[in-house]
């Protein structure tokens, strides 16, 4: 019985202010035709959620766009990344055999240039390693004249690749966890520019630790731009090297996200997106090979403390009903142990946050006259916290007088344009 694979892409017509989904639509298309032209069965569709609510709700849509996967009825999240061969790629690994077999030098090559004994020990882990990664097509080769032509001589694993050294051979015992932690470490150029395109495989990779170059120089040959990828290769597998090109106006909330402003740049910031998000600045503003290796190495050993932005205290921050909280006066009003704080964690371009501020100003003056209950707000893009940790907007958090705080509510903002937060930075 032949197996019907459908792609359902929500909301890409009809949401004129999602520019994630105009982004994808020309890949998706493309995506479409690469299979047609193979021949393939899968079929690709659309849905427009803000028309088929019921199927939005019904598949838990929250973003757009969202892409699932269904099989035999079942859907499966994509996480791959954005483009038409990666759409195409992802979906003949969900459909096919995980790494095909290679009988001659011309498919080997036909393999490399594209976008995109089996019974081994090797082989089977190879084999394993392959159906856990969706985003890279895998192959095996055991005719003698594919070894000879690739200067293979002895069983091994090449890696090969369109940027950087073209290639790169794994060394050491061929372990699943040994493959996977060689082709995190090489998949990716040493340094990558953050893109619509690119930002899925930068969040969905395995490693979590991103330096950022902020710069309006995206030149390779800049000064700048060398020193970067010359750091880079030291860290390779350890942490991702991204460089932000200021003049996108795209770019514009991610210099807000870091409190940068286009006339502090070229400058670098860190960033590690473990259980807690936590920020590192260097101490000079060098960016030399020589220091920012030794910022990284501080910021990878534990001796460089996180970096937490705050703006100066207003003259007038509790004049009104809504108290004004800024970092540096958040542990002596919120944490007072003789009232209950509830704050608001805000950002000034958040569509929800707007739409709450008229209600939360009503609040505060319902509760102005109230010795006990504080209601106040931050602006989460200017301060941040060592021990409150914020990840969408607006969040409700209440710091009762028993000093244990409690989150009273969280709401994530989706972003202006309705995607994912992490594709915003």
């Amino acid at each position: 019985m032949k197996v019907l694979a459908i792609f359902l892409l929500v909301a890409v017509t009809d949401a004129p202010w999602c520019g994630h989904c105009k982004a994808l639509t020309p890949e998706y298309e493309k995506a479409a035709k690469l299979l047609s032209e193979e021949g393939s069965e899968i079929k690709l569709a659309k849905v427009d959620a803000t028309v088929q609510q019921k199927c939005a709700t019904k598949y838990e849509v929250r973003g757009y766009p969202t892409i699932k996967f269904f099989r035999n009825g079942k859907p499966i999240d994509y996480n791959a990344g954005r483009t038409g061969a990666d759409i195409a790629n992802w979906l003949k690994k969900k459909t096919g055999p995980a790494a095909v077999t290679l009988g001659k030098v011309e498919e080997a090559n036909k393999m490399i240039e594209k976008d995109d004994d089996s019974e081994s020990d090797g082989a089977k882990v190879f084999t394993e390693v392959a159906s856990s990664v969706d985003d890279l097509p895998f192959a095996i080769a055991s005719e003698d004249a594919l070894f000879k032509e690739f200067q293979m001589e002895v069983d091994g694993v090449m890696l090969y690749k369109k940027f950087d050294e073209g290639k790169n051979r794994f060394e050491g015992e061929l372990t699943a966890e040994n493959l996977k932690t060689f082709i995190s470490g090489n998949q990716l150029p040493l340094v990558i520019e953050f893109t619509q395109d690119s930002a899925q495989k930068i969040f969905g990779g395995d490693v979590k630790t991103h330096i950022l170059l902020f710069t309006d120089n995206v030149d390779a040959d800049s000064e700048n731009m060398l020193a970067y990828k010359e750091t880079a290769a030291g860290f390779r597998g350890k942490v991702l090297f991204i460089y932000i090109n200021i003049n996108d106006e795209d770019n514009g909330r991610i210099l807000e996200f870091f409190g940068l402003k286009k006339e502090e740049c070229p400058a670098v910031r860190l960033i590690r997106l473990e259980e807690d998000m936590t920020k590192f600045k260097p101490e000079s503003d060098d960016l030399s090979a020589k220091y920012l290796k030794q910022f990284v190495s501080d910021v990878l050993d534990g001796t460089l403390k996180a970096h937490l932005m705050s703006e100066e205290v207003p003259e007038d921050w509790d004049a009104k009903a809504v108290k004004i909280l800024v970092s540096k006066n958040f542990d002596e009003v919120a944490k007072n142990k003789d009232k209950d704080v509830l704050v608001e964690f805000y950002a000034p371009w958040c569509g929800h946050c707007k739409q709450l501020a008229p209600i939360w100003d009503q609040l505060g003056e319902k509760f102005q006259d109230n010795e006990n209950i504080v209601v106040a707000k931050m602006d989460s893009t200017a301060n941040e916290l060592e021990d409150v940790k914020v990840q969408s907007f607006p969040t409700i958090k209440c710091f009762p007088k028993n000093g244990a705080d409690d989150e009273d509510e969280e709401e994530e903002e989706e972003g202006e344009d309705g995607g994912d937060t992490h594709d915003e930075l």
